[in-house]
């Protein structure tokens, strides 16, 4: 089979287009034609004026020898790749159980994969099943009532199930483990689609019930889970030439949980995780973040920019964006987790602060678009010395959030116009916040760095320039975005494991190796991979 790239059809084209244009794209004939099928689906509205849909198509061809000789040197009409995966073995009998910790995306896969392989995992979690875990999240949305150990960052399904449910990533993946992500989202219910749209998603309601189906995969493979145990410490033994090796975990129940094969795979928020492990000795860093806000624009406003004429066309969808300007204090200003048509949500998980991110259904179909606006850090130039520094950081001006929205995990809001002015917002606009469980009229330049203020009010115009309607007066900006990702890395080595704890394996976004569902989930299958080769003889 043939895996031809980069086939471009007008988005309007009819179905009899494709077969037409593969035959001629290959120099064949129809009748040299067996059998076609999309692996992949994107779209190029660059020229919103002619948008392309542009394909990769795997074919079946009556003299599959010739067409490879006649486009040898095209990169685009290559063998179809294998992308189905293999284990690197099975459980050796009498294995001794490996630990995960965490059960979001990371955690998640880390623990299917082992299980799969015949290692019978137990995994630990400090929250809740999901479908608790949601009724505790709407508490907060809905009734201003935080539950620290139940909420958008922690149990079941990790942060990533109160979001988009983007399942793309940047990251290289030479092995396609994408692709088994991808599968075992689908067997777990997973509309199949997302096997060959280009930027597929799922969205919050459907990945509740996914989760669930993949925990009860795990379980029916002999793995455990532990929820509502967080781990409260880690005990490491150091031999007569200093290596230090992981013997077991200390659990919030008070349980000794003997084990010397551990994959962390905790969340971004985990930061008294964080503090634990580095009072133990494990080797941390600190980890370039970002900071900023969420704004919202009307998801028509941005369809229309970016599609013209064809802005609700079902085929494209609900429109995205992906902008960055460099400014003049030289600090980068980007949007982060974009999500259309969906809703600004409470995401903090500590009691007196404030903390947003984004969230959309599978539909798409909320009024507003929003995506985090946000401005880079840098350990070195920010919060320098303590690799725990940016937690901190963090901290701070999550506190002053909520003491600007008014000390009730409402959150501080604030007009584009007003905000470019210098000056607090006393009402909103026309655009309409959909942060719950609501927010206050304010001067966000009181709850962000100063830089971050001179950054966000240079780009707000250049953004304008490339989104028509970005930076109308009206659109509104809710505070403050602080969790875009693990502020600090626990350093592994090339077999996955801590620099100076043998047997601990960290994992993830928590641990800053990924940075959104399907990276995470990528790294997990990594990790648990390296877990299992050290356990065979």
């Amino acid at each position: 089979m043939l895996r031809l790239t980069e086939l471009r059809l007008p988005l309007h084209h009819p179905p009899e287009a494709l077969p037409a244009a593969i035959c001629k794209r290959l120099r064949i004939t129809p009748r040299e034609l067996v059998r076609h099928v999309i692996a992949r689906r994107a779209h190029d509205a660059r020229d919103k004026t002619d948008i392309q849909l542009v394909y990769s198509i795997d074919v079946n061809v009556k003299d599959e020898t010739a067409v490879l000789a006649r486009f040898r040197k095209d990169r685009n009409v290559q063998p179809t790749p294998n992308t189905s995966y293999r284990f690197v073995g099975q459980a050796p009998v009498g294995a001794k159980r490996p630990v995960v910790i965490g059960a979001g995306p990371c955690g998640l896969f880390a623990g299917l994969i082992l299980a799969q392989m015949g290692f019978r995992p137990i995994i630990v979690d400090r929250g809740k099943v999901v479908r608790e875990r949601t009724k505790d999240t709407w508490g907060l949305w809905r009734k201003s009532v935080l539950n620290p150990e139940s909420n958008v960052q922690f149990g079941e399904g990790g942060a990533g199930t109160f979001s988009d449910g983007k399942l793309y990533s940047r990251i290289k993946d030479p092995r396609h483990l994408d692709r088994k992500v991808l599968t075992e989202f689908v067997k777990a219910g997973a509309p199949p689609e997302i096997l060959t749209e280009a930027h597929p998603h799922i969205g919050t309601f459907r990945l509740v019930t996914m989760v669930e189906s993949l925990r009860e995969t795990i379980e029916g493979l002999g793995g455990e889970y532990r929820w509502q145990n967080k781990v409260d410490g880690i005990d490491i033994a150091t031999d007569a030439a200093g290596e230090r090796r992981v013997r077991g975990l200390h659990l919030r129940d008070g349980t000794y949980l003997e084990a010397d094969h551990v994959e962390l795979a905790i969340g971004h928020s985990a930061r008294d995780t964080f503090a634990m492990l580095h009072s133990a000795g494990v080797h941390v860093e600190a980890k370039p973040f970002s900071i900023g806000v969420r704004i919202e624009h009307p998801q028509s406003w941005i369809d229309r920019s970016r599609f013209g004429a064809d802005a609700g066309n079902p085929i494209l969808g609900a429109a995205e964006y992906h902008i960055s300007h460099h400014c003049r204090n030289g600090r980068t200003v980007y949007s982060f987790c974009m999500c259309p048509g969906g809703t600004v949500v409470a995401a903090t998980s500590e009691e007196g602060r404030v903390a947003t991110n984004g969230m959309s259904q599978y539909s798409r179909n909320e009024r507003n678009a929003n995506s985090g606006f946000v401005v880079a850090i840098d350990p070195a130039r920010d919060y320098p010395g303590d690799p725990l520094a940016g937690i901190a950081f963090q901290r701070h001006w999550e506190s002053l959030a909520y003491v600007a929205g008014g000390s009730n995990y409402r959150a501080p809001a604030q007009r584009v116009g007003d905000f470019l002015a210098g000056r607090a917002s006393e009402s909103l606009g026309s655009v309409v916040p959909s942060y719950r469980p609501g927010v206050t009229p304010a001067d966000l330049a009181q709850c962000l760095p100063d830089f971050a203020v001179e950054a966000m009010r240079e780009a707000i115009p250049v953004f304008g320039r490339q989104i028509a309607g970005y930076d109308h007066p009206d659109v509104v900006m809710t505070g403050v975005e602080t969790r875009t990702s693990s502020p600090v890395r626990f350093t592994r080595g090339e077999d996955f494991q801590s620099l100076n704890t043998r047997g601990l394996f960290p994992a993830g976004e928590g641990a800053g190796y990924a940075g959104g569902i399907l990276s995470a989930a990528v790294d997990g299958i990594k990790v648990a991979e390296a877990v299992a080769l050290s356990m065979m003889p």
